[in-house]
């Protein structure tokens, strides 16, 4: 066998050697039960391909949905955050009710004991006068401290000017006198318009509803002039210098071509304005607004809306730190995602800068002069 197999062996060697065989049908035969398989392995080697491709695109897919997802976390946290400072503020706003009621709760115990002092006072008119008027002064001096309540002040210092100008005692002239300038204070505070402001606030609540969002379909118009107004401007401005060379030319051929002139600018104008209102160009700082769902426009709605009223609760408390951080981020919750452009959120940013512009921080006198004098009036033997 090993001898058969050295002749093939030198058989192929002389062949190669040689001229080169013709081929042989065998050899074809061959080659063509191999042009499957090779066809085969081509058909794998493309759906591979296709594959590798729709993985890559699946990978991609899920990528953006996590990013996605992650945006809206991070948007549920902040309301989450927002919730629990309108939920902190709510327990500040209950503890200072509380101390309001416990000075309500003191002034009627005042009140009671006072009404037990007239029963046990044999004295006589004006020091039961006083002891009224000492009081009235007193609640008048808390409200004024606790509530900022100027006019209620006002109205209890101008009620013991007039029961002390019934008597003709001498003695309640320096009296009278500490009251007058505890007055001129009280007169000369700026006032301030809480209860316009607060309007204001509310006006800008009941707005938001109504304000266009970056990420809607089809945002609302800017307030810019109107369409046939411009029109009417240009067909004024091309319309009269050839109204005025018409009227010097008295050729019929100058006021023809000067009126096919002023038809051709009127109808190139009109077609630059229609073409202008094909394409609009917006620049926006956050891309992250555009990609609001309607679950999450709502909740950036709501927030803006517990800002707001947040800023109101410290207004009324007059917390003006509170109140402006609340105001400021507001504005910025509108810039970053409503249309500014729309008249709705233009109204709305300008009552709050009107509301901005308010000052809150003024100091409040005390009615401790004419507290005083009533009493040491009083501790006269």
């Amino acid at each position: 066998m090993n001898e058969s197999l050295s002749q093939s062996g030198l058989k192929s060697a002389n062949t190669s050697a040689g001229a080169p065989p013709p081929a042989s049908p065998h050899r074809n035969a061959t080659l063509a039960g191999r042009l499957p398989a090779i066809l085969l392995a081509v058909l794998v080697v493309l759906l591979a391909a296709q594959w590798w491709n729709t993985q890559s695109s699946i990978k991609k897919l899920r990528a953006e949905m996590a990013q996605r997802l992650q945006s809206g976390d991070s948007i549920n946290n902040e309301t989450k955050v927002l919730v629990k400072s309108v939920q902190d503020s709510m327990k500040e706003l209950q503890s200072k009710v509380a101390v309001l009621e416990g000075k309500q709760v003191e002034a009627q115990s005042q009140q009671l004991a006072l009404e037990q002092l007239y029963q046990d006072l044999s004295k006589n008119r004006d020091d039961w006068a006083l002891a009224e008027i000492e009081q009235v002064l007193s609640t008048a001096s808390q409200q004024l401290q606790l509530a900022g309540n100027v006019r209620g002040a006002l109205i209890a210092l101008q009620n013991a000017d007039a029961r002390l100008s019934l008597s003709d005692k001498p003695q309640f002239i320096t009296i009278r006198r500490s009251i007058g300038r505890d007055m001129e204070k009280l007169k000369a505070l700026p006032m301030v318009d809480l209860t316009g402001l607060a309007l204001r606030l509310d006006s800008v609540i009941g707005q938001i509803d109504g304000m266009p969002l970056l990420s809607d379909e089809k945002p609302a118009l800017p307030a810019t002039q109107p369409k046939n107004a411009r029109r009417a401007g240009a067909a004024a401005a091309t319309g009269s210098a050839p109204a005025a060379n018409a009227s010097s030319s008295p050729s019929l051929v100058m006021t023809w071509l000067n009126a096919l002139n002023d038809k051709w600018q009127s109808l190139s104008s009109e077609m630059w304005n229609e073409v202008r209102q094909l394409i609009r160009v917006r620049t926006v700082g956050t891309p992250d607004a555009l990609l609001l769902s309607p679950t999450q426009a709502y909740y950036a709605r709501e927030n803006l809306k517990l800002r707001l009223l947040n800023a109101r609760l410290a207004l009324l408390s007059r917390n003006e730190s509170a109140f402006r951080s609340d105001l400021i981020a507001a504005q910025d919750t509108i810039v970053k995602y409503f249309d500014t452009r729309a008249r709705q959120t233009q109204t709305a940013q300008a009552l709050l800068k009107q509301v901005q512009g308010s000052d809150l921080s003024i100091e409040m006198p005390t009615l401790a002069e004419s507290l005083n004098a009533v009493r040491n009036y009083k501790a006269k033997p």
